[in-house]
């Protein structure tokens, strides 16, 4: 075969050159283009320790004398700087950021090895500003980092309770005590139970606690139990681990507990809780630890626990559908949140406060209540109290044809189907009056008699309310969750 002299160039390499001889030619070629061209090269030893970096690189990086930085580990010079990886693993690292001071380097990483192939250091090149095929992906890159720290902001808002105990609006004797045990609550760090009627400010207290608790710089995540489906309960507060399950995240999913580590997770409607995994949660409240579904792995936690219930937590255990030693674990520090029935004369400042909010959030000017109007509130139950109070004022404000309201306008609602109430002058049957069991009646196991007897009220208020239960489970004072898993248990579901 004949070679050509337009074969050759002038390094002599000539078309079927050699293996070892390309290299031999081509790789010093390599390394004085990248040198060249790049913003820097620095190279390190086995030890991840300098033994040479250009000029270009020392001066980008503020080093007046290149040879005052030989000897160093890479990382004293280069804080950032992942050489001793590729050192400690031979993998090269094609194309990274790294960060120095207030900029980023895109930046190249590639082994060293001699002759035997034995890894002898690193490489690095600084491809910055030769890098300007690179400028939309730094754009999006710093589009998506700026996205990203807005987004971890506005979930750290989200997880920060925004209410205090002063919040807990009232001067009545009643709200002042329970705001007194609310501060003490919060310097302890034991579990808390927050018992009380629905709607009675219930998180408004949790949030408090934690806000006036060590934890206040923690997060502060509210789960209500009741409103997830059973299925989902266990995921939801524990996490799981990737795949564990049919149509679970494939990275897997960090539960409630995990979020709220470092601050206070507060379990609403912790009366709900199915039982199955009642045992589960005893023991992350006693180990501090949890484990995923589908994992084996146990994490450690810092979690204080407020949990909160409208319901008859005893009644539950005699029935055997809560655990006693759950109950127990729980009920350190009991806290009983008022009824409004229970202190009427925090109703003017609450109505105060309440009409303020709304009118803040509408954008209407605020309104006041009459004299007479003020009276009206007074005399009602309250079923719902301070929620159902915001949901008349609410309610009110949509039929308002000025700023102040008299009795007048407020008595119609009051009186609306679904909305009427019992008023506190109302005579309520005593103990004494109701029916008396027979002498010859059977005495029952207190369990069974408990059962019986909320079989009968949720027939009743199914009767009541045609069927609706929606209805019947705002008329018992319960989640519509809560309703359909007691239907179940007592064989009602199919009414």
């Amino acid at each position: 075969m004949t070679i050509s002299r337009d074969d050759l160039d002038q390094h002599g390499l000539i078309v079927g050159v050699s293996p070892e001889r390309f290299r031999a030619v081509a790789m010093p070629l390599l390394f004085d283009h990248l040198n060249a061209q790049c913003e820097g090269t620095i190279a390190v030893n086995r030890q991840a320790r300098i033994v040479w970096i250009n000029d270009k690189y020392a001066e980008k990086v503020g080093i007046s004398d290149p040879c005052s930085v030989l000897g160093q580990e890479i990382e004293q010079v280069l804080p950032a700087s992942k050489l001793r990886e590729v050192v400690e693993s031979g993998q090269p690292s094609m194309l990274d950021l790294m960060a120095f001071g207030s900029e980023h380097f895109v930046v190249t990483r590639i082994p060293l090895r001699d002759e035997d192939g034995t890894l002898v250091g690193a490489l690095g090149f600084v491809l910055f500003d030769r890098a300007r095929h690179l400028k939309p992906l730094m754009t999006k890159f710093n589009v998506l980092q700026n996205q990203l720290l807005a987004t971890q902001n506005e979930l750290a808002k989200a997880r920060r309770a925004r209410y205090t105990i002063a919040g807990f609006i009232g001067s009545s004797a009643a709200a002042s005590e329970v705001k007194r045990q609310a501060r003490r609550a919060a310097q302890l760090d034991a579990t808390v139970l927050l018992r009380g009627e629905t709607g009675t400010g219930k998180e408004l207290l949790a949030q408090g606690i934690h806000n006036l608790s060590p934890r206040a710089n923690g997060p502060f995540i509210a789960v209500n139990v009741a409103a997830i489906p059973e299925t989902l309960v266990e995921a939801e507060l524990f996490g799981t681990a990737p795949g564990a399950f049919t149509g679970a995240n494939r990275k897997g999913r960090i539960g409630k507990f995990e979020a709220a580590n470092g601050g206070t997770l507060f379990l609403d409607e912790i009366g709900d809780l199915p039982l199955a995994l009642q045992a589960k949660l005893l023991r992350v409240l006693q180990e501090q630890e949890v484990e995923p579904l589908g994992s084996n792995q146990v994490k450690p936690l810092n979690v204080r626990v407020i949990a909160a219930t409208h319901i008859d937590l005893e009644a539950k255990v005699a029935a055997g559908r809560f655990r006693d030693d759950l109950y127990y674990r729980l009920n350190v520090l009991a806290l009983h949140v008022p009824p409004l029935r229970e202190r009427r004369e925090d109703i003017p400042s609450l109505v105060e406060h309440l009409l303020d909010d709304i009118a803040n959030r509408s954008g209407q000017a605020p309104m006041e209540l009459s004299r007479e109007a003020l009276a009206l509130l007074g005399r009602q139950a309250w079923k719902g109290n301070v929620r159902e109070l915001r949901n008349l004022l609410e309610r009110t404000q949509l039929d308002a044809e000025g700023p102040l309201l008299g009795a007048a306008q407020l008595q119609p609602l009051l009186a609306a189907p679904g909305a009427a109430l019992p008023t506190a002058t109302a005579q309520a049957p005593s103990p004494m009056t109701q029916a008396a069991p027979l002498a010859d009646e059977p005495l029952q196991p207190l369990a069974q008699s408990v059962a019986a007897a909320e079989r009968r009220a949720l027939q009743l208020a199914l009767t009541a309310c045609a069927g609706n239960r929606r209805r019947a489970a705002s008329e018992l004072g319960i989640s519509r969750a809560s309703l359909y898993s007691k239907l179940q248990q007592h064989g009602l579901s199919q009414r």
